[in-house]
């Protein structure tokens, strides 16, 4: 009796523990945010549609088609690790960026900002690049979906996920409030089509807005980790076979 008496004790804690924690998540502050408007005579295109002027990466798994950037990998041209598209025009510190994007559901893909061109021996191909990453997917079930930031050849793994506002600062992750839900993401998430992205990244503080909506708020304190600046680049994902494009990109420097 004593044993059923403590397991149920035991059962009892662990499930007010569960519905506890499911209550401080739904009581967090909800954040509705619209994408701030384009001003197109501050901005400058990436793309020209043509060709891939200004962006290096491997030819075999890069090319224009159809005016959109296109990658993609095929068993008779795997990505020796993760490759990138790197832009060449120079360093992203304080900007606002916009894309449009669609990708298979076979693999992921993602947009590194404040990132490092890794050239070294040790590196598997010509085109590693590590730092923040955007991470692009054909999924709309949370939280692996388009949208979370991951720390990509770091440390720290998935840094902010979408739906989240969240600190990051001694060593570890605070969520202080929700941009949108599980329900919403679904609705807002165009599955395999073209999906518009912006993404603003301001000293410590950055923001992914999809189709319109805020969905992250990312503020990184940490003193050695935080990135301020770096370059900007495409991914294309090491294992499945897959394929992502990229169009309407866009940047504007907000340091000025």
């Amino acid at each position: 009796m004593k044993k059923i008496i403590e397991v149920s004790f035991f059962s009892l804690t662990f499930l007010s523990s569960f519905l506890v924690g499911l209550h401080a998540q739904d009581a967090l502050p909800k954040v509705i945010e619209k994408a701030p408007a384009v001003l197109a005579e501050k901005s400058t295109t990436l793309f020209n549609g043509k060709d891939l002027t200004n962006w290096d990466g491997d030819p075999d798994l890069w090319s224009v088609k159809d005016g959109v950037i296109h990658g993609e990998t095929t068993p008779e041209h795997p990505a020796n690790g993760n490759t990138f598209l790197i832009w060449k025009g120079g360093k992203l510190a304080d900007f606002e960026l916009r894309f449009t994007f669609r990708c298979n559901d076979s693999n992921n893909s993602g947009v590194q900002y404040r990132s490092k061109h890794i050239e070294t021996p040790q590196a598997k191909n010509k085109w590693v690049v590590r730092g923040y990453q955007h991470e692009i997917r054909n999924e709309k079930k949370l939280p692996n979906v388009a949208g979370f930031i991951y720390d990509e050849g770091g440390k720290r793994g998935r840094l902010c996920l979408a739906g989240e506002k969240a600190i990051w600062e001694n060593g570890a992750k605070k969520v202080v409030g929700q941009c949108i839900s599980d329900q919403e993401f679904e609705s807002l998430f165009r599955l395999n089509d073209w999906n518009d992205v912006v993404i603003i990244a301001q000293g410590s503080r950055i923001k992914h807005y999809l189709n319109d909506r805020l969905i992250l708020d990312f503020t990184d304190n940490d003193p050695d980790l935080a990135l301020k600046e770096g370059i900007l680049a495409l991914q294309l994902h090491a294992g499945k076979p897959m394929w992502t494009e990229f169009k309407n990109i866009k940047l504007r420097d907000l340091s000025k």
